[in-house]
């Protein structure tokens, strides 16, 4: 008997208070690796009504001016005015920057990069499916695409009166592991007090959600909400205070897998917390493509200071074409995980963090990440090949 699931996941906008800080967070982080690709970098934001403070360790040769990046950021977020819950302009900033601890450093840097240990310890988690052209779970798919589509509706004035702030969540019914409609649809828009919630929703529905979400996922009982309070005028940092590294689940897979201990943003690749994470969105992706499973969550740990993994896992949900344990050996023996080589086979010393802040860090067909690259599907079908003769 089929059996019906649901699967919620959430996005929001460029605007929102944390994605304001991850936003600050990564592009203070670029400015140093493109200065010093060797920068030792973890900084934090944090933003309440018109106060932001940086703080952090960096060690770098780099010369940054930080406060300057963090004006440019919100600037071009669209915060120029009161009104709207910040102005670029106007903002206090304190910035607390201090080195790097030498504990810490000590187990990083080493003569050859394949020695490199990583900066901490911690679980790491990866996923990919075949359900959409990302290889993403279709929810965070949608959720995305309308965060994205409500700012750009916004800055191209498409749906007059909005302000930077906004969220989306999408409902998503899947039978037998595969979706096949949107139960429900939220966006939530900041607003202009003369906006009239009845043509805010008119807009809304046809400018984001309509033209963003096919038409076969519809069907005639999906619910669609528009500021299910009836008023979003006090938003950004006016109303929320925003903080680097809060919005973890929006940034990866919408809640379809488990997810590690740590965020991304605003940490160096040195940092297992991202690196590994990108390398198990990286493994994951490829054993999808490869065909080795339809769907699987990948897990890699470290302990500080080490170059070797302490584990590596997959749970392909039944789906596998060997056994997990199998899988899991396979990309062990394709993958080299030591933190040291994940930053060199990725490219991880580039100033490419930034463009990932806001709208998730993968499935981003719109940008060339490494870790979204298919380059070892032959070497992984050969082992499936060479495994399913014995």
């Amino acid at each position: 008997m089929s059996r019906i699931e649901y699967l919620t996941s959430e996005s929001v906008t460029e605007g929102h208070p944390d994605k304001v800080c991850d936003q600050i967070s990564d592009a203070i982080l670029d400015a140093y690796l493109k200065e010093d690709p060797y920068s030792r970098v973890a900084v934090e934001a944090l933003i309440t009504q018109n106060h932001l403070t940086i703080a952090g360790e960096v060690t770098s040769h780099a010369v940054v001016n930080v406060e300057e990046i963090a004006r440019n950021v919100m600037r071009d977020i669209g915060y120029d005015g009161f009104e709207k819950g910040l102005d670029y302009r106007e903002a206090e900033i304190a910035i607390l920057l201090h080195a790097q601890s030498p504990d810490i450093a000590r187990g990083v840097q080493k003569k050859k990069i394949e020695e490199q240990g990583a900066g901490d310890q911690g679980m790491m988690y990866g996923y990919a499916s075949n359900e959409t052209k990302e290889f993403m779970p279709l929810p965070i798919v949608l959720a995305h695409a309308l965060a994205r589509r409500l700012a750009y509706v916004r800055k191209k004035g498409i749906v007059p009166n909005l302000y930077p702030d906004g969220k989306s969540q999408v409902v998503v019914a899947y039978r037998d592991g595969r979706p096949e409609y949107v139960r429900s649809v939220l966006i939530s828009a900041q607003h202009s007090e003369t906006m009239k919630l009845t043509e805010l929703k008119r807009l809304i529905t046809k400018h984001v959600i309509l033209s963003t979400i096919l038409k076969r996922f519809f069907i005639p009982q999906t619910k669609i909400l528009v500021n299910p309070t009836g008023r979003f005028v006090v938003g950004g940092p006016e109303g929320d205070t925003g903080l680097t590294g809060r919005k973890i689940i929006v940034d990866t897979y919408g809640g379809a897998c488990a997810h590690g201990g740590g965020a991304f943003s605003g940490k160096d690749p040195s940092k297992v917390d991202r690196s590994a994470s990108y390398a198990m969105r990286w493994v994951a992706k490829n054993l999808v493509a490869a065909k080795l499973c339809d769907r699987v969550e990948t897990r890699v740990s470290y302990a500080i200071g080490m170059n070797k993994p302490l584990s590596v896992d997959v749970n392909t949900y039944g789906t596998g074409k060997l056994p997990d344990d199998k899988i899991a050996l396979i990309a062990a023996k394709v993958f080299d995980l030591r933190p040291g080589m994940i930053i060199k086979n990725l490219k991880l010393l580039q100033p490419i963090y930034a463009k990932t802040a806001a709208y998730g860090h993968f499935g981003r067909r719109d940008l060339k990440l490494p870790w979204e690259t298919v380059n070892k599907v032959d070497q992984l079908r050969k082992f499936l090949k060479r495994e399913s003769k014995r």
